[in-house]
């Protein structure tokens, strides 16, 4: 009985943890380097860490965004600083698999301005 108890207390955590997590979705994604997140009682913008997009690549690097990451899209941020009152973050997928800078250097569109 205590192992059908323990089984069932952990299929509940595993089913339910989901549905209790809230997480940042994407709102809009302003332009090539600055997008708009929300919870469920919060908005934050967002300028993306290293990136620096040429003028003539602007909106076919905001339509890139745009379609790996829809309005809806669920996200992780992890910040780097400020900058003019805007946090400076890579934003990843909720699954960890996909991150915008990587995305817009992986397509030649921008090129990652990092210092090592």
């Amino acid at each position: 009985m205590k192992n059908f108890l323990k089984n069932l207390i952990i299929v509940c955590l595993i089913v339910l943890n989901p549905l209790i997590v809230n997480s940042a979705e994407i709102l809009q994604i302003k332009s090539s380097n600055t997008i708009l997140v929300g919870d469920q009682n919060r908005n934050l913008t967002i300028g993306l860490f290293c990136v620096d997009v040429n003028e003539n690549d602007e909106i076919e690097a905001t339509n890139l965004l745009k379609s790996e990451f829809p309005r809806g899209s669920k996200v992780k941020i992890k910040p780097f600083g400020f900058k003019d009152n805007v946090l400076l973050a890579k934003v990843f997928n909720i699954k960890g698999t996909k991150e915008m800078t990587e995305l817009l250097v992986g397509k030649d569109l921008t090129s990652d301005i990092c210092p090592s």
